[in-house]
């Protein structure tokens, strides 16, 4: 068992693969669809949900974990595994509430078992950036470093880890309230495929093309043009069922970029619904050598 153990929410949509290799320790999101609540990935799994959203008029909301849910599961860890150290890392709490949900549960903790350390970490980000910061902190526990070290992996990939992804469709992005009907009107008339991405902890328009092709080529200049040509990267590519699209995203990107390891994953339903079915990007952060 890790020394440390990390904690993180499904919206990092790690795969599950990772996340049994890696003992990685997942809180699940909320999902109100109408009179339902479901739990991401544990009630509902993405195939059903995907589905579902195609041809639905009216978007579910989404909740974050509450105190709660992080407290038990801190609890737990230190009740049932014999955990004294854990690092928690969380979407930007500049768009849910997963890390002040966190925080709470971990002064909870504290006054019931104060001697159990807990590192709360903002990500500033989401999806797979998120993710990244979770399995190199659950790698980097395996090695058997100490939670002050953790944290500091972590805390340095934060400014340096960033998201590019395009939707097929404006209207997710429309029917979440984020932009116009005209805009969204005009935008499929015309193919656009929005590009957006995270700065400072915030979802940003990054640009927009006329075709997915253009879009993709976009993704690569803007990465080019934060790392280098040539750069060396480690890459998630994201999608929302829309594999086909992310492995051209892949061909195009590993032609002008060293990927030095790459992954990929299938948005949380969570998120998914936020840019809908055939939502494409990647998650990459630059890799420094020693």
């Amino acid at each position: 068992m890790a020394k440390v153990a990390i904690v993180t929410d499904s919206v990092a949509s790690i795969p599950e693969k990772l996340i049994e290799e890696l003992s990685i320790n997942v809180v699940a999101y909320y999902i109100h669809r109408g009179q339902e609540v479901l739990r991401d990935l544990v009630t509902i799994q993405r195939p059903e949900f995907l589905e579902w959203l195609a041809t639905t008029r009216s978007l579910p909301t989404t909740a974050s974990p509450g105190p709660g849910d992080y407290y038990s599961l801190y609890e737990k860890l230190a009740e049932e595994q014999g955990v004294v150290e854990i690092a928690s890392i969380h979407i930007s709490s500049k768009t849910s509430g997963a890390y002040q949900a966190a925080m709470v549960a971990k002064s909870m903790l504290n006054e019931r078992l104060p001697e159990i350390k807990v590192e709360v970490i903002d990500s500033l980000n989401a999806s797979l950036c998120q993710g990244w910061m979770v399995i190199e902190a659950a790698r980097a526990s395996l090695a058997g470093k100490k939670l002050e070290e953790i944290a500091r992996r972590v805390k340095q990939m934060v400014p340096i880890t960033r998201m590019i992804q395009t939707a097929d469709t404006l209207k997710y992005l429309y029917m979440g309230g984020r932009i116009g009907l005209a805009k969204s009107l005009a935008g499929t008339l015309l193919n656009i495929k929005p590009l957006i991405g995270v700065e400072n902890g915030v979802v940003v328009p990054l640009g927009q093309a006329r075709s997915r092709s253009k879009a993709y080529q976009m993704m690569v200049e803007l990465v080019e043009s934060a790392v280098g040509v040539g750069g060396k990267i480690k890459v998630a590519y994201v999608h929302a069922g829309a594999l086909p699209e992310v492995l051209k995203i892949k061909q195009a990107l590993e032609e002008r970029m060293q990927v030095v390891e790459s992954i990929i994953a299938e948005l949380s339903p969570a998120l998914a619904v936020h840019t809908g079915p055939g939502t494409a990007g990647f998650c990459y952060f630059p890799v420094i050598d020693a």
